[in-house]
Formats: structure tokens, C-alpha cells, sequence
């Protein structure tokens, strides 16, 4: 029996039996499974059927819905008490993409310098957010224009009181950090792991391409290890223009698995994004880091070379 049958035939045997337990896969072909979760992994969920246990390919679900779960919209946690950041290794439940826009989008700004703009994303509510080097390289005078949700609608702030943090022009990664006294708590992202992610899975994108600003754009990871000039990128399907960089990738539980920083000009639908795990590691090591107005183009601080010892002199 195939696999595809076999899943069909389980949703229409659980579907008749009194369960205690109400977790739910949505399928790819329109059926469902529902069983208790016993364990979620990178390719698969192992549900409990009650008389047998199933294990469901991650490429067949489009969407979970545990039991002490609601359709409420997913939550951004903030960091815990001592953490720069909130990040989890382990993926949500799978969620409908409008409902995250309205749920993660304030998160989400724009990044303006005189020689052009980007986007960026803030990782705390202190203000502190991630773009992309060449978004800001060369510049000292950056604003950031942030969409604050008020009563339901979105009104635009700008910032200009805005401090290089950190910088790591070989992985494309700047740390941005708003320093205006009246600015308010900002509504930060939670990062995820690309790790976890399927060559298929849904992702979609947040940015101003070309300036036009709060663009959603959606598609699939289309491979994990792209390899470009010695350095490996998400590929993946979703639009990517100029003014995108420094943006998320989310997946589809509204996690940043990337950040996205360049497309192939002479093709479509051929976008990249730097790897979620080189943006957890660059902001641990951001001390490492630290933005030097002695040397602005060099994110190192090095110490001085040991003066060369003198060759002793044999007796005669």
C-alpha cells in the first residue's frame, strides 16, 4: 500500500473513533490525521492513532493544529531575561501567511542611508536590529522608518538616531541599533533554525523592494547549500529585488530562517539569503565584532604583533 494511501485510509479510520486527543495534520491531497503528536521532527511527526503510530512526512503536511491550540495568530517572544535575542531549534506549528504578516510585520523596517536603502528587522524590543553590510558600508548617516500598529492601522516613525553596533562585511551582516530617547519598545522576531528546514518547504519574505515598502513575497526553499564565491546561501524561489536586502525569510510558523541579500539579475525567481545560524553566531561574537570608527571598514580588532626577539649571539 502506498504511502499516500495508507495516510488517507488512517484519517478515515481516526475520523470515526471518540479521541480524547484532537491534534491535527492537514495534507497536501485535502485529508487529515488526527492523532495525539508524540514527537515533531525536521522530516517528520510521529503521531499516536490509538492503535497504531504514524509517521507523516514534513513535504505532505501543510498545517498542524495542536489540541490546547487556538487559530489565535502566532505570538513573537520576546528574549528571555539575559538574552540579546529569542530564538528556538525547534519549528512551530505551520500557519497561513496573512495572519503572520499582520502578526510579525511591524517587526520589519526599512533602512535608509544617503547612497540608497534596505530593510533590516529588529531581534529585541530595545531596539537593536539586524540588515545587511552593504546596505550601510561607507555610510554613517542611517535612519530607520518603523511601522508602528496602532488601533489597527500602521503609522510610519522615522529614526535617525542610529549607532553601528557591529559589522561582518564577509558574511553581509551589520547590527544596527536605534538610540532615540523617545523611541518606544519595539516588537521583535523570534529566530529560527534553517537547519530544520526542507528543501520545499514555504517561505516568504518582508522588505521594500525598490523602496516600495511592507512587500510580502512568497515561494519555497528551493536548496539549502547554494554555493557562491566560498560562502553557502539558502536558494530560494521567493522574489528578491533591490531594497529586499537585509530583510527576513521567514518560514511558515513566522520564524527568520535567513536573511536575504541578492538575486541573479538576469533570471527569475533565483533569490538568496544568508543562513539563519551565521546571523545567531555573529550576534553571540558581536563583541568580535564591534564597529570601530578608527577603522570603519574593518570589523576585527587586532592586537599588536610580539616584537621580534633577538637571535643570541654564539660565544667564541
Amino acid at each position: 500500500m502506498s504511502l499516500k494511501k495508507h495516510l488517507i485510509i488512517a484519517a478515515l479510520l481516526v475520523g470515526g473513533m471518540q479521541l480524547n486527543f484532537a491534534d491535527t495534520l492537514q495534507l497536501k491531497d485535502k485529508s487529515a490525521v488526527t492523532g495525539k503528536i508524540l514527537a515533531e521532527k525536521s522530516d517528520s511527526v510521529v503521531v499516536d492513532l490509538g492503535y497504531t503510530v504514524l509517521i507523516v512526512p514534513r513535504n505532505a503536511i501543510t498545517r498542524i493544529t495542536k489540541a490546547n491550540e487556538t487559530n489565535a495568530p502566532a505570538i513573537v517572544t520576546a528574549p528571555a531575561a539575559g538574552q540579546f535575542y529569542a530564538a528556538t531549534t525547534k519549528t512551530s506549528a505551520p500557519r497561513d501567511v496573512s495572519t503572520l504578516v499582520k502578526q510579525i510585520g511591524e517587526a520589519v523596517v526599512q533602512v535608509k542611508t544617503p547612497g540608497g536603502l534596505g530593510s533590516g528587522f529588529f531581534i529585541n524590543d530595545d531596539g537593536y536590529l539586524i540588515t545587511n553590510f552593504h546596505v550601510i558600508e561607507g555610510e554613517t548617516e542611517i535612519s530607520v522608518e518603523v511601522y508602528h500598529q496602532t488601533d489597527g492601522q500602521l503609522d510610519r516613525e522615522t529614526y535617525r538616531a542610529v549607532k553601528i553596533i557591529a559589522i561582518n562585511k564577509f558574511h553581509d551582516l551589520a547590527l544596527l541599533h536605534i538610540e532615540d530617547k523617545n523611541a518606544p519598545r519595539f516588537k521583535p522576531v523570534t529566530l529560527g533554525s534553517s537547519d530544520a528546514l526542507n528543501v520545499g518547504d514555504g517561505v516568504f519574505a518582508i522588505g521594500s523592494p525598490l523602496g516600495l515598502e511592507r512587500t510580502v513575497t512568497q515561494g519555497i526553499l528551493s536548496t539549502k547549500t547554494r554555493q557562491l564565491e566560498g560562502e553557502l546561501y539558502l536558494q530560494t524561489s521567493t522574489q528578491i529585488n533591490p531594497g529586499n536586502s537585509g530583510g527576513p525569510l521567514f518560514n511558515l510558523a513566522g520564524e527568520v530562517v535567513g536573511v536575504t541579500n541578492m538575486k541573479i539579475t538576469f533570471g527569475e525567481g533565483l533569490g538568496f539569503a544568508i543562513p539563519v545560524e551565521l546571523v545567531k553566531s555573529f550576534l553571540d561574537h558581536r563583541d568580535a565584532f564591534a564597529y570601530s570608527t578608527d577603522n570603519p571598514n574593518n570589523p576585527f580588532r587586532y592586537l599588536e604583533p610580539p616584537s621580534r626577539t633577538k637571535q643570541p649571539v654564539e660565544a667564541k
